[in-house]
């Protein structure tokens, strides 16, 4: 259920995103997903797209969905959360 929900969020998002004209989403590689990241400023992470079927990424997504649904003020898929937590957390998935 999780990752079906994970997968209709980044669907939504990146549909969005493609349409918005400062989209950067055209300088990712495929394969990888460009996320926003920080509780009020952003920095910009590329990250695999493999991280969406993974438990603690799905937490990250859902908090986003939480805060935002399914519009992201950065025109791509924003994760609140401080930039120390997301890099611990996508660390953990590169083991």
């Amino acid at each position: 259920m999780a990752r079906h929900l994970a997968s209709i969020l980044t669907k939504q998002i990146l549909r969005r995103s493609a349409n918005k004209a400062h989209s950067t989403s055209s300088n990712v590689l495929k394969g990888f997903l460009a996320v926003y990241v920080g509780e009020t400023e952003q920095k910009r992470f590329v990250v695999p797209v493999s991280y969406l079927n993974q438990p603690a990424f799905q937490d990250l997504l859902t908090k986003a969905e939480e805060q935002f649904g399914y519009d992201h003020p950065m025109g791509g898929l924003t994760i609140p959360c401080r930039e120390d937590t997301f890099i611990n957390v996508t660390s953990s998935l590169n083991r």
